[in-house]
């Protein structure tokens, strides 16, 4: 028996609109699409995100737009079409659930949502059919959901390949401020320092820098919105980093003015040793804790063709990539690929790789 062909309408043509139409027309979803701005539905449509054409009566209206807007998008919504389930996918749920009880709105039909994926580049132009794949995406119906809005909003996020979980929408506030929302602050506030900085410091930057600063180049316009839409989670958050950031603050200071300080080192071993904890609990790609995998760093010759032959030659192994990160220095003729794998595959991998010509950096 074929899946039904859903109906759905989305408003607001901008990264996760456009992501969310190129992946439900794959699937064989109809998708129509509209936009304040004609030109950005326009150009979604251009890029197979779905058509500009008026819904008739969609089964499902999904508001992707900006988080200042989307109660009143959302009310909009549901007066238009009194008979469609309706969910958003802005990053917070408390604000908006409160602006809509606050126009009196009816939240039978209304299933709230939010896909946690995304990109640190804007836009239609930046969509992805694949945006969602392996992803959380989180639907936090209310008290008044209808059971079967739920459904379909489950149904819709199953199909781009997304991991449903349902949550409250307060808890949904507390916890994308604690895995979200403050990181972004952190990744803001460690690239500002470089702004003063001398070229030949920045110079300097490696591999650790460019990880914990890639979600900095956000755009500043939404994301003053999110932040200020879940001001009192991410407020919370920030004060119990402040009084962390304290105690580092206070030992080092200890440490500048008496080397031998004592409990000093012991603040600084045990910041880093929670921050280890932490990190140790984020899911990795097959799910629950993050696997512990063995790195094999392999010199890649800054030329065209190198990194693709240097793929070939780990999938002629039969090696499975989880993960893969490459290191460019300034200057270098080479950069340096970080491939992940499973530890019992290092060892044959490494070998192998060498006997292909690669030079291994240990």
């Amino acid at each position: 028996m074929p899946l039904p062909s859903w109906e759905v309408h989305v408003l607001g043509t901008g990264l996760i609109g456009t992501s969310l139409g190129l992946a439900l027309r794959r699937a064989g979803w109809q998708v129509t699409l509209e936009d304040i701005s004609p030109t950005a539905a326009a150009l979604a449509r251009d890029l197979g995100a779905g058509t500009v054409d008026e819904p008739h009566d969609p089964d499902l209206v999904v508001v992707a737009t900006p988080p200042d807007v989307t109660a009143a998008c959302v009310a909009l919504a549901l007066e238009r079409w009194p008979r469609a389930v309706v969910t958003d996918v802005a990053s917070v749920k408390g604000s908006i659930l409160d602006d809509l009880r606050a126009l009196e709105c009816d939240l039978t039909w209304f299933c709230a949502s939010h896909p946690m994926a995304g990109r640190e580049r804007s836009g239609a132009v930046s969509g992805r059919a694949d945006l969602f794949h392996g992803r959380a995406w989180v639907i936090t119906p209310d008290a008044e959901t209808d059971p079967q809005a739920v459904a379909l909003v489950t149904e819709m996020a199953r199909t781009v390949g997304a991991a449903v979980t349902v949550v409250d929408p307060r808890a949904h506030d507390a916890a994308v401020a604690v895995v979200s929302h403050v990181p972004q602050l952190a990744a803001s506030l460690v690239a500002a320092r470089l702004t003063p900085l001398p070229e030949e410091a920045v110079g300097l930057a490696g591999q650790g820098l460019r990880d914990v600063t890639r979600i900095a180049a956000s755009d500043p316009h939404l994301w003053t919105q999110i932040l200020a839409g879940n001001a009192g989670a991410v407020r919370d958050t920030l004060t119990a980093f402040r009084d962390d950031l304290g105690h580092v603050i206070d030992a080092l200071d200890r440490l500048a003015t008496d080397a031998d300080a004592p409990g000093a080192r012991a603040v600084l071993a045990r910041t880093i040793a929670a921050g280890q904890a932490g990190h140790a609990r984020i899911p990795g790609k097959h799910g629950g804790g993050r696997t512990a995998y063995t790195t094999v760093r392999v010199l890649i010759p800054d030329e065209p063709g190198h990194l693709g032959r240097l793929f070939a030659d780990v999938g002629e192994h039969g090696t499975n990539i989880e993960e893969f990160r490459l290191d460019h220095g300034l200057g270098q003729a080479f950069g340096v690929g970080e491939i992940d794998v499973l530890p019992a595959a290092a060892g044959p991998l490494s070998a192998a790789l060498e006997e292909r010509g690669w030079r291994l950096h240990d």
